[in-house]
């Protein structure tokens, strides 16, 4: 299912096809992790469906022609960037780069870090992440920047809920609102997991919606694993842009969705599947369009 065009008009989803992409992703995920015994597969696998359904559907992009300044495309930054893999497995199967390098995750002169980095020069990553906190900040930026090129395209960023325990999450949220950076939708990852336990009980975050609200934002939610519904809430946030606010999404989701052994466990948050959890995980999920 190839990756729209910047410029297309959106038709409507195929979302079986998309269901499925997400299902390859999901494998991919386990096996990258467990081929080097590291890497983060719980976040990952909770993502995947937004990840299939930025890159396949909404995101006006083409990877064919990537650079770093993005002028005349959506840009997309990842500030939880632990959860590398779900990203490295859908900008290779968008077609960023061969799918074939995804074997290569983590190991030593690999583009594929286990945070992302720039400087090995990895298409479709234009920052650096892991150091929680940042990826608002630079969406900002990226944003303001569209701005002042008349590029009406869109800057959508993602984050951990446990990363919004960052003190630099808020001062990019009041700036956001106070200057009517209304061209960015952000998107936090409401998995309710960290790598300690759960967010609630190592530093709850309270009424996350009513917190957005007060800083200036238009807050939307959904089931960040639903590709139906999460799909029509992004093109709700879409439709709210240029209005003079920011727009946050708030998608709930759950760690290591997609095989059962992992879901809702914070447990899964940093560490690999053995052998015998690599076979029962990957019996779980469909292979769609070829491991690599």
């Amino acid at each position: 299912m190839p990756a729209p065009s910047p410029v297309a008009p959106r038709t409507s989803a195929d979302i079986p096809a998309l269901q499925n992409i997400a299902s390859q992703v999901r494998r991919d995920i386990v096996r990258m992790v467990h081929a080097v015994q590291s890497g983060h597969p719980g976040g990952s696998l909770g993502c995947a469906d937004f990840f299939v359904a930025l890159y396949f559907h909404v995101l006006r992009h083409d990877a064919a022609k990537w650079d770093m300044d993005g002028d005349g495309q959506d840009l997309f930054f990842l500030s939880n960037g632990h959860i590398s893999p779900v990203w490295y497995s859908v900008l290779a199967r968008s077609g960023y780069f061969p799918v074939s390098e995804l074997a290569t995750f983590r190991k030593l002169d690999s583009r594929l870090q286990g945070h992302p980095t720039t400087h090995e020069g990895l298409p479709g990553v234009r920052m650096a992440s892991g150091s929680l906190g940042q990826g608002l900040s630079v969406g900002i930026g990226a944003a303001l920047t569209k701005k002042m090129k008349g590029d009406a395209h869109l800057v959508y960023t993602l984050h951990g809920d446990g990363e919004l325990q960052e003190g630099q999450i808020w001062e990019a949220a009041l700036f956001a609102a106070a200057h009517k950076v209304d061209n960015l939708i952000a998107t936090v990852d409401v998995n309710g997991r960290q790598i300690d336990g759960d967010v609630e009980d190592v530093l709850s975050l309270g009424d996350l919606r009513g917190k957005w609200e007060a800083f200036g934002w238009l807050v939307l939610e959904a089931d960040g694993n639903n590709i139906q519904g999460l799909l029509a809430t992004l093109e709700e946030a879409r439709q709210n842009t240029g209005k003079g606010r920011p727009v946050m999404v708030l998608m709930r989701t759950e760690m290591g969705q997609g095989v059962d052994f992992m879901v809702g466990s914070h447990e899964w948050h940093g560490i690999a599947p053995n052998d015998a959890q690599l076979a029962a995980a990957l019996a779980q999920l469909t292979e769609t369009s070829g491991d690599y």
